[in-house]
């Protein structure tokens, strides 16, 4: 019975199909433009950004080793961090001069609210941490679909001995980095390695003998 009534609806169809032609043509030219006009708004991409929400806290310290960097950077850091609402996971990697922390948060969290929020308790960790050994930071709105490009800045063969450690990393600070930083499309410059140039101020002695007097 259902097959019967089934095969009558599909009768009268393609007879209401042939004794219209004009309004089938008209109708089928109207759904291809419909269809390519919707193909084209679409927000179509090779490959699709399935990165999810997250922010990472960078803390960058030269002077410490990787269990140093776990002891005094990393867990106190994790512990100011671990308040913050809608985050769904945490994880962090202790390296020899480098803390990374990576706060994800809930797919409907913006990712803006989401760093002002890590930002405000950053106030409260800054504290804790020792003085001097480490810069805290958050790192570039990026996603994982971005590059990453290393270079490595060397002497010339011949003059390996001119430039030391400490020269090739002021050149990649202050040179290299300030030209890379005004190219479109790259979000952050880091330099690693080398030692970074110190000017030490020493106060001098019959000063402070003078200052007692």
């Amino acid at each position: 019975m259902i097959f019967n009534l089934e095969w009558n609806m599909l009768q009268k169809l393609i007879k209401f199909s042939i004794e219209n032609k004009l309004t089938i043509g008209i109708l089928t030219v109207a759904l291809i433009i419909w269809g390519g006009w919707s193909l084209s708004q679409l927000p179509f991409d090779s490959t699709p950004d399935i990165t999810n929400n997250q922010v990472q806290v960078i803390t960058q310290a030269p002077s410490l080793g990787a269990q140093e960097v776990e002891q005094f950077i990393t867990t106190p850091v994790e512990m100011a961090l671990a308040n913050i609402p809608r985050v769904t996971e945490r994880r962090s990697i202790s390296r020899s001069g480098l803390s990374v922390i990576t706060l994800v948060f809930d797919d409907a969290a913006d990712v803006y609210w989401a760093r002002q929020q890590v930002s405000q308790q950053l106030k409260e960790a800054e504290e804790v941490l020792p003085q001097g050994k480490g810069t805290v930071g958050l790192a570039p709105v990026t996603t994982g679909l971005g590059e990453i490009y290393h270079y490595t800045i060397r002497a010339e063969k011949g003059y390996e001995d001119k430039y030391s450690l400490t020269d090739l990393r002021t050149m990649q600070d202050w040179i290299v980095r300030k030209q890379l930083s005004g190219t479109e499309g790259i979000a952050e410059v880091s330099g690693w390695g080398g030692y970074r140039k110190a000017c030490p101020k020493a106060w001098p002695s019959n000063r402070s003998s003078t200052a007692r007097n």
